[in-house]
């Protein structure tokens, strides 16, 4: 999964909380699944960041 997929799928996820569109029934995996999503949004972009400043290092140059 791409980024951009996982945060347009927590986007999805959070609009639907807002306007209260879950049942009780799927509230619980969805958050799990939004749970799962901010992680690993989370971990790209520690992981970016990090290929980024090993990039930029004085020490590449």
């Amino acid at each position: 999964m791409k980024y951009e997929e996982a945060l347009h799928r927590l986007e999805e996820i959070v609009e639907k909380m807002e306007n209260d569109e879950l049942d009780i029934d799927t509230l619980s995996a969805q958050l799990k699944e939004a749970q799962q999503l901010i992680k690993f949004c989370k971990d790209r972009l520690t992981k970016t960041d990090e290929e980024i400043k090993e990039l930029l290092s004085p020490e590449q140059g």
